[in-house]
């Protein structure tokens, strides 16, 4: 009985020797490869795990104690198949490797057949089976289906470890799944986030002791000062809230909204000003942030960038379109602006008032029809090309969103409102006129955060989208945000007639021309940038030097 199952012992034995062999080779193959091992999914069938660290004693210990009737038809001729084509698909998958794995039920049955001594005995024609053979023919039906089926269990568990594992690690967030309406944990991690992943955040702690300045009755200045600190991270996070929504809305909606909220400091400030009277700083602030953004924000796009590459390019198409629009809303502030000069006799204010708002309806028009030419008629010629470019999704619900842009919006409102009963008391100490504060300090603090990206995203060579934020806010604020404020102050009793002064009129004239010229052709250099910061500079000199200039704004 004993010579009767040590043949089949031998053939076990073999079995897993040609298996080490075999995982040997297939993990060989694989790592020069880099592709994980093919392999059978778990099923009903499978065999469960066998040590053959153990040793093949062990191996064939538990083949005896399992049901071969399990196996089914992941049997030897299966298994050995599907090893087969598993390996004829590596060899195709890595055609520029020559080196092909062994066949597999070769050399199982290789193995397996030099381990058994051939003692002579043949199976008879008829049919009948020799002593002994039949057990020998059991083991085997029992052993080798075990051996096959756990070098497939092992294959499929280190492929499904390292995908599981791959997957984990980058897997990117899936496009168009937005979170719902208000999911607080996520809502709480991306606005610690907005507010913790920006060093101009840090000037947030400015805004309480601006406010407590206010009420304590500090110095002006110290008021002054604090909350116009405390503008610049509240226009960061309005414009990190408003593309989040942008997003969502899709983008005639998104364009209205940062249309709206892009430039609501400016907006804000504005009509704080001019619900006190300070015309001179209303006209001058909203005249200055155009003249930032087209001088000073240009000029050091193309200064920055330019030396870091030698030249850069950018779509002359969507350049032409800004700079004429921009000429355009030069040209409404200048007819209201002649007449009232040149004709100061025979126009009163109430013909200067009815040519001042339908001024503003006109450009609020305009701006519109831009807006659906950017993103609708020839959103493909606007659009920014970017390369690898992600569907983006909101980070935040909709109701934090909105909530969150309420509230940062109702600070602003403080913060401008104490700001703006600080500046005539600070002119007055300090000796700044109002012109150069508003013209000068208060746009380049309420656009300190565009300033910041345009200037970064040209250091990048991305000359498209610095473009873009330059130009695309001096439109907002010249064709939206000022027809606006004139509307507002129609409907609270507060005329604002597009009467400004003519040497600013014409300022703002010469610089469109200039920065039209100076990027005509698609290509921008530093010496390009150099001249459009000594044109901003040149210009701010002259109304820190003469403080008084500017007598004559917005008065019929």
């Amino acid at each position: 009985m004993e010579d009767q199952f040590s043949q089949p012992m031998q053939r076990a034995r073999a079995a897993v020797r040609a298996l080490h062999r075999l995982e040997t080779l297939t993990r060989t193959s694989s790592a020069r490869r880099s592709r994980p091992s093919d392999g059978h999914p778990d099923g009903p069938g499978t065999m469960p795990p066998v040590d053959i660290e153990a040793g093949p004693d062990v191996s064939a210990e538990r083949a005896s104690s399992w049901n071969p009737g399990q196996v089914g038809h992941h049997g030897l001729l299966a298994s050995t198949r599907a090893l087969n084509a598993s390996q004829r698909r590596r060899n195709l998958s890595g055609a520029s490797n020559t080196s092909r794995l062994p066949d597999g039920r070769a050399l199982l049955e290789g193995e397996v057949g030099a381990a058994t001594p051939d003692n002579g005995a043949a199976v008879p024609q008829d049919g009948a089976a020799p002593e002994g053979h039949e057990a020998q023919l059991a083991w085997q039906r029992m052993a080798l289906p075990v051996i096959s089926a756990l070098h497939f269990q092992r294959a499929v568990a280190r492929r499904t470890q390292s995908s599981t594992g791959e997957a984990t690690r980058t897997a990117p967030p899936v496009p168009g799944h937005a979170p719902g309406l208000l999911p607080a944990r996520s809502d709480a991690r991306v606005l610690l986030h907005l507010f913790t992943s920006n060093i101009l955040n840090v000037l947030l702690l400015a805004i309480p002791f601006g406010w407590a300045a206010h009420f304590a009755h500090w110095p002006a200045i110290a008021v002054f000062v604090l909350n116009l600190l405390g503008l610049v991270p509240l226009a960061l996070a309005l414009g990190e809230l408003t593309e989040d929504l942008a997003i969502r809305f899709g983008e005639v909606v998104g364009g209205l909204l940062n249309a709206t909220f892009g430039n609501v400091v400016e907006l804000i400030l504005s009509i704080a000003a001019l619900t006190k009277g300070l015309f001179t700083v209303v006209a001058m602030s909203l005249l200055g942030s155009v003249l930032s953004n087209l001088l000073l924000v240009l000029g050091c796009c193309f200064l920055f960038g330019g030396t870091r590459f030698k030249e850069q390019s950018f779509n002359m198409m969507v350049n032409k379109a800004c700079c004429s629009l921009l000429f355009m809303a030069c040209i409404a502030l200048t007819i209201p602006t002649a007449a009232a000069y040149m004709y100061s006799g025979t126009v009163g204010a109430k013909p200067l008032a009815n040519l001042s708002h339908a001024t503003a309806i006109i450009l609020a028009f305009i701006y519109l029809c831009y807006l659906l030419f950017t993103l609708k008629t020839h959103s493909a010629a606007a659009a920014v090309p970017a390369e690898g470019e992600v569907p983006e999704t909101p980070a935040l619900s909709l109701g934090a969103a909105l909530l969150m842009l309420g509230g940062i919006t109702v600070v602003v409102a403080v913060c401008s409102e104490f700001l703006t009963g600080a500046l005539e008391e600070v002119s007055q100490q300090s000796g700044l006129g109002q012109a150069f504060l508003g013209l000068i300090v208060l746009p380049i603090a309420g656009n300190a955060c565009e300033h910041i990206t345009a200037v970064f995203v040209a250091w990048k060579n991305k000359m498209d989208l610095a473009i873009g934020v330059a130009l695309g806010s001096s439109i907002q604020i010249s064709t939206f945000v000022l027809p606006l404020v004139v509307l507002v102050g129609w409907i609270i009793g507060t005329p604002f007639y597009l009467n400004f002064d003519p040497f600013v009129t014409i300022v703002l004239t010469l610089s469109v021309i200039h920065a039209y010229f100076v990027s005509s052709d698609g290509n921008s250099n530093w010496l390009m940038g150099v001249q459009l910061i000594g044109t901003y500079l040149l210009i701010a000199l002259l109304y820190l030097f003469v403080p008084n200039f500017a007598p004559n704004t917005n008065h019929a």
